[in-house]
């Protein structure tokens, strides 16, 4: 299996929610055919959504079926010694047409305890915003599960989150038991935990096509919330043909890639790598492999493709597990 890995591609999982549009194929070149659309899963292990091989002699199989064959050369040494087999990480592309509902995530422990999963720590990458784009990040001030109860029963959570203004470029890194909401307007990449674990509070009473509300979680979400104010915001630099440090947690690490001509990119083999293609174009070398990328791509590099030469002129996101 070592010697036939090469970068990887994967059919999109395409999701309908009630808050997507069509931004996923206008902007990003998704296939879509429903008019809210909200997400593409670009990379996912989760249960009823596995990522098939688009690309290449591979084409066909499935993300666990190569992690079963060769989870070294696939994951990477390090990585197949921390998660086994599984695959950590979960890739999306997100168009939020409306307010998504206001919602938190929980940590490793209570998710292991209640659902058998891992938690759910995320990021955001801000590829496309509209005039006054803004997300809901954490509370104004330090809370109190008597005053957030309070707020959601007068139906007034709202007031006492934290709005912030956002732009293309803008960059957040959610911890688990942070209320969030991406507000409408804004096309989003992003890189998490591999779960699907989300505890919603709020839904701005919206119904769907019959009628109907979606569940709230409200019992569930208590223990999960942080209820301190939280900096969410992250600044990073843009050196040209460099690896520029956005994000560096336990989970995954995030850098941001300004292409501007060719870069020889050397890895150890202890750990797989995603780009994702933000802007502009590229192209990978690897042996006698070389593929051009687009915005809106995702590219998996295994492990035991350790030397190669990105080329173009690109905006990227480079992620990995330390």
């Amino acid at each position: 299996m070592k010697s036939s890995l090469y970068p990887l591609q994967f059919e999109p999982i395409l999701k309908e929610r009630i808050w997507g549009g069509e931004k996923l194929k206008t902007i990003l070149n998704k296939p879509i055919t429903s008019k809210i659309t909200g997400e593409s899963w670009e990379l996912s292990t989760v249960e009823g959504d596995v990522s098939i091989v688009s690309n290449g002699e591979l084409k066909g199989k499935t993300l666990m079926e190569l992690i079963a064959e060769a989870p070294n050369e696939l994951l990477g040494t390090k990585v197949h010694e921390r998660f086994g087999k599984q695959f950590p990480l979960l890739f999306k592309y997100l168009d939020a047409r409306e307010d998504l509902s206001i919602q938190v995530h929980p940590n490793d422990e209570l998710a292991k305890e209640r659902h058998n999963s891992f938690g759910k720590t995320e990021m955001w990458y801000v590829m496309q915003a509209d005039a006054d784009s803004r997300i809901i990040v954490g509370f104004k001030e330090n809370s109190s599960k008597e005053e957030y109860l309070k707020h959601l029963k007068d139906n007034t959570l709202v007031s006492i989150l934290d709005n912030v203004k956002t732009k293309a470029g803008d960059v957040f890194f959610l911890e688990t038991g942070t209320v969030h909401a991406i507000g409408a307007g804004l096309v989003v990449a992003e890189i998490q935990q591999t779960s699907d674990i989300t505890y919603r509070l709020y839904d701005f009473d919206r119904v769907d096509a019959q009628g109907n509300k979606r569940e709230l979680h409200v019992d569930l979400a208590l223990d999960a919330i942080n209820y301190n104010k939280v900096n969410t915001k992250k600044k990073y630099d843009s050196k040209a043909n460099t690896s520029n440090v956005v994000v560096d947690c336990p989970y995954f690490t995030t850098n941001f890639i300004p292409l501007e001509s060719n870069t020889e990119i050397s890895k150890s083999g202890e750990t797989f790598t995603v780009y994702m293609c933000i802007d502009g174009s590229f192209e990978i070398e690897y042996d006698d492999f070389k593929h051009t990328y687009i915005k809106g791509d995702t590219v998996l590099i295994p492990a035991a493709v350790r030397l190669f030469v990105l080329n173009g002129k690109a905006s990227i996101l480079e992620i990995y597990i330390s």
